[in-house]
């Protein structure tokens, strides 16, 4: 059934927040923070670990040594420009901060727990659906490979988000919203248009996502509040940039 990894994959961030919630519950504040270092320091480890496709031997063949890091330069830049004048890590605060109105109520210390939960909402969303499984999940998913990476991917982020909701509460669990999102519409490209990337331009995604997850362990950590939202767009301006320097390269 195509469509099924990413149902998974919501349900397990859902079941998973509230196990960190139910254990958040019942620790003290220096274990939230010491348990979210520890978050942080994995996403550093992901973000370098993706770093390795700058040197994926197709991205290599199609546009050379040199321009593999030079690719991932320009779609920061460019993504970077193009979501800041959209305003996506505005907005995307701004939904988070409408869903937390709705689940409080009113109700005592709603005002106190906002930024808690607005954080839990934006940062989870950024690393569940940054990395590249959840793109090449979704479009294996889309193109009838099965759902294999996607239900890996599930249990990937069922395990992150108990660890997250721990020290961040329901705004983790929420985040299943934009990852659903996200990558139905993935699966849906997929689905209607068939292998739509090289392994090339996947390579330069999964570099330029390991930037932007870099950035959201730097901000997760609390040392910078990188805008990592506003440079999502990056994701999609890298292969388009790959293909067009590999046109050149061949021409």
């Amino acid at each position: 059934m195509i469509g099924l990894g990413t149902l998974v994959n919501i349900a397990t961030i859902v079941a998973g927040s509230a196990i960190g919630v139910a254990i958040g519950h019942k620790l003290p504040e220096r274990t939230h923070r010491v348990v979210t270092d520890g978050l942080a320091l994995i996403v550093l480890v992901m973000g370098g670990m993706n770093l390795a496709a700058l040197s994926d031997t197709a991205y290599v063949s199609a546009v050379g040594p040199a321009a593999t890091f030079l690719i991932v330069v320009g779609a920061i830049i460019i993504g970077s420009i193009i979501g800041s004048l959209i305003g996506i890590e505005t907005r995307l605060a701004q939904f988070g901060d409408v869903l937390h109105a709705r689940v409080s109520r009113g109700s005592t210390g709603a005002n106190a727990g906002r930024e808690r939960f607005i954080q839990g909402f934006v940062d989870a969303s950024l690393i569940f659906a940054i990395g590249p499984m959840a793109i090449l999940g979704a479009f294996a998913d889309g193109m009838g490979q099965g759902a294999d990476q996607l239900i890996l991917k599930s249990i990937l982020d069922g395990f992150g988000s108990i660890i997250f909701a721990t020290a961040l509460g329901w705004g983790v669990a929420f985040s299943a919203l934009p990852v659903g999102i996200w990558q139905g519409i993935l699966t849906a490209l997929a689905f209607a248009l068939g292998s739509v990337l090289d392994g090339a331009q996947i390579a330069a995604i999964t570099a330029t996502g390991g930037i932007l997850l870099l950035g959201v362990g730097i901000r997760v950590m609390g040392v910078k509040a990188v805008s990592v939202a506003d440079m999502l767009p990056a994701l999609v301006v890298a292969p388009i940039l790959t293909s067009v320097v590999a046109s050149f390269g061949h021409g």
